[in-house]
């Protein structure tokens, strides 16, 4: 893991947003994307120099309004936003303010276990701070059983998804869906825990560059809702829409519920499901 995670991020950040994005002429050549140092140095008020020595790692402990700054002068969205001031506060050192539990949340509320119920027959899964599955519903069984993805005991997604071989057939798309897991459990590797430390070292040895490669690049942005697409073996092409939830009161517990993000999916889900045809309906964009 890298040392400068926040000099990492800031400057993938810069180097994302183009100039015209800001409203600055795209002049001259550039040897790298995005915006030149000078540029968001200007737009956030701050010397390059200062910049410099931040994406560098030369200075880890950068104030909140400079933090406000930077994030206005890269428009960011509030989930990157969020992100940033995070990466800046491990890395200064002062990530053990954060208030968080020594070991993974197992334990599941009541009142959860309700709402899982009202889920059904959708797919819905609770999973801890380090993808841990902990509760699910029945709907969420028959769309992942079949993958392999609770063969085990405690099934953990970020696992299945970077060691298993079956992974890689049920997800056309492997490499975006694996970002985005690796994205979620990202800043829980970096944390001084050790279920984490050991959950990341078991990947690292089975996976290899899959995941170290993802160690060492420039953090991302965790992702709260997207599609994927699956191959079911037995509901065939699926194109599902997820949302990720936080679970209030339960440090790191997430909520994911997957519906169908298209007619043909809503079918085969119905199918699998053994319900009548319609009951599941497929998302609408706005």
């Amino acid at each position: 893991m890298s040392q400068n995670e926040f000099g990492a991020f800031l400057r993938s950040l810069r180097e994302s947003v183009s100039p015209q994005e800001v409203a600055l002429p795209a002049t001259g050549r550039r040897r790298t994307p995005g915006l030149r140092r000078a540029e968001l140095a200007m737009l956030a008020g701050i010397s390059v120099e200062y910049l410099t020595r931040l994406e560098q790692g030369r200075d880890r402990h950068p104030s909140g309004q400079v933090l406000a700054a930077l994030a206005d002068a890269l428009q960011l969205n509030p989930e990157q936003r969020l992100h940033l001031r995070w990466v800046a506060k491990f890395s200064s050192g002062d990530g053990g303010l954060c208030i968080r539990p020594e070991t993974p949340d197992y334990a599941v509320r009541p009142s959860v276990y309700t709402l899982l119920d009202r889920f059904e027959p959708g797919a819905a899964v609770v999973v801890n701070r380090i993808g841990d599955v902990l509760a699910y519903t029945s709907g969420y069984r028959r769309l992942a059983q079949p993958l392999g993805t609770l063969d085990v005991e405690i099934p953990n997604l970020v696992r299945y998804v970077f060691t298993d071989p079956r992974a890689r057939a049920a997800y056309p798309d492997w490499e975006h869906v694996a970002d985005g897991y690796f994205a979620h459990a990202r800043a829980e590797f970096a944390h001084p825990d050790a279920s984490a430390a050991e959950l990341s070292a078991d990947i690292e040895f089975a996976a290899g560059s899959a995941f170290t490669d993802r160690l060492t690049a420039p953090p991302a942005v965790p992702q709260y809702a997207g599609i994927e697409r699956m191959v079911h073996p037995e509901a065939g092409d699926l194109r599902l829409a997820y949302e990720s939830l936080e679970i209030s009161g339960s440090p790191g517990q997430r909520l994911i519920v997957h519906v169908p993000a298209d007619d043909a999916t809503a079918l085969a889900l119905d199918r699998l499901n053994g319900i009548r045809p319609g009951e599941l309906r497929a998302v609408r964009e706005a």
